[in-house]
């Protein structure tokens, strides 16, 4: 099995790998240290050098293809009792995330991984029109599948859990209220949401707090979805929902909040961006943007990441935010960080998705089952395991443009919550 069994006897320093190979071989690797006890069998020779030299993509696409498996050579438990299926997949990628210093320390990975980043620009470029594209890659899927897994408002995005028994919808509505009260809203007021997705959040920002809502997405899909919720819930006098790239907007706008859009700008954008936002913003004018980040310093998108379900997106590192919050001269008024928000939103999810795993299969098939659960666990493990967090970040042109204290945060969330909801603390 070389040259891949130098990579993972490299590799795995906590936890134990066993790996059964095309032949019915038993290769274990690690064990020195306590850690997760993982199984799984290649069903291809050909992987023995495709995974040692490209690791990522290649080991999401051999997953999605059925060549490799999770458990024990027949399929099932392993010897020790390793979990198949998903949940085996699960094990993994927590065990890949304890070791990955081990692994990114190798020779070979430094290497491509610099090229990687050499490349991040060009692969990033996302002018009007290609922002489209990569927007309708994945926001332009079925309706039915994001409701087979999201909350019933649809919302894509990192909840808010107060509490470790809340629920999935109870949680995403914190998220909305948490923003609304950073966004400081007052009656009347014009709001631009940049990447709408459904509509959610606009709808609750038009119903609950009296404002002017004007939602954008480049996916023909969501436009469609948030216009027809507009319709059914009578708020059509106070929300619209464009098909339209943010770029192309005029203002000015009171506030502008953006969740979950970030993350598709692309770096060499990031100046555009922020100059848009200001010259958006009316003198006063407040925004809040939530997006997907990283703690560690810049970095690059996974391959198989970016092939197969966000092309053109990047989780920032906050340095390379601030560097052109600066340039625009805008405001840092507040900056919050949510760590493992985003991996208890995931697992539930996963959890959502596993439940209705037939039905997804019915609408695309087995391989497409088998990469979101890839996409789904891969990313939960990032935020509870790897370096992936959730920072939300309000800017203003006039440094007086909102109170000097957090207090009216505390009291905007809390006062949205209503009778019968817990209040909800800062999340950080």
């Amino acid at each position: 099995m070389f040259p891949l069994s130098h990579l993972l006897s490299r590799f795995v320093q906590e936890g134990t790998l066993t790996v059964y190979d095309a032949d019915g071989g038993k290769h274990v690797f690690g064990g020195k240290e306590p850690g997760p006890v993982v199984a799984f069998r290649l069903h291809d020779k050909k992987l023995y050098r495709s995974l040692f030299l490209k690791p990522d993509p290649l080991l999401g696409e051999a997953y999605m293809d059925g060549t490799l498996t999770f458990g024990g050579p027949d399929g099932g438990p392993g010897e020790n009792g390793e979990a198949a299926g998903a949940d085996g997949l699960r094990d993994f990628l927590q065990l890949f995330n304890v070791n990955r210093f081990s692994f990114v320390d190798h020779p070979l990975q430094k290497t491509l991984k610099r090229f990687s980043k050499a490349l991040k620009k060009v692969r990033q470029y996302n002018p009007v029109g290609k922002a489209q594209q990569n927007v309708a890659h994945h926001y332009d899927l079925s309706r039915e599948l994001y409701e087979l897994f999201l909350d019933k408002d649809l919302q894509y995005s990192c909840a808010l859990f107060a509490d470790e028994g809340q629920s999935l919808e109870d949680a995403q509505r914190n998220k909305k209220r948490h923003i609304a009260a950073k966004l400081h809203l007052a009656p009347g007021q014009r709001v631009l949401d940049i990447g709408c997705g459904w509509g959610g959040l606009a709808l609750y920002l038009a119903k609950e707090h009296d404002v002017r809502v004007t939602g954008v997405t480049l996916s023909v899909e969501q436009c469609r979805v948030a216009q027809e919720r507009a319709e059914k819930l009578g708020l059509t006098d106070r929300v619209e929902f464009l098909l339209k790239d943010y770029r192309d907007l005029d203002g000015p706008f009171d506030r502008i909040v953006s969740v979950g859009m970030f993350e598709h700008v692309g770096v060499g954008h990031y100046e555009e961006f922020f100059a848009k936002v200001k010259a958006l913003l009316t003198p006063e004018g407040a925004a809040v943007v939530h997006s997907i980040g990283r703690c560690t310093p810049p970095s690059s998108t996974g391959p198989w990441l970016r092939k197969y379900i966000f092309p053109g997106g990047y989780s920032p590192s906050l340095s390379e935010v601030f560097t052109h919050t600066e340039q625009a001269r805008l405001w840092v008024t507040d900056v919050e960080v949510l760590r493992l928000h985003y991996a208890k939103t995931l697992r539930e999810w996963t959890v959502r998705f596993a439940e209705n795993r037939e039905r997804v299969a019915e609408i695309y098939d087995e391989r497409f089952c088998r990469m979101w659960e890839f996409y789904l666990i891969c990313c939960e493990m990032a935020f509870a395991e790897g370096n992936a967090m959730v920072w939300q970040m309000q800017l203003a042109r006039d440094r007086a443009a909102l109170p000097l204290t957090r207090d009216y945060m505390y009291e905007g969330v809390n006062s949205a919550a209503g009778d019968a909801a817990e209040p909800v603390r800062m999340a950080a």
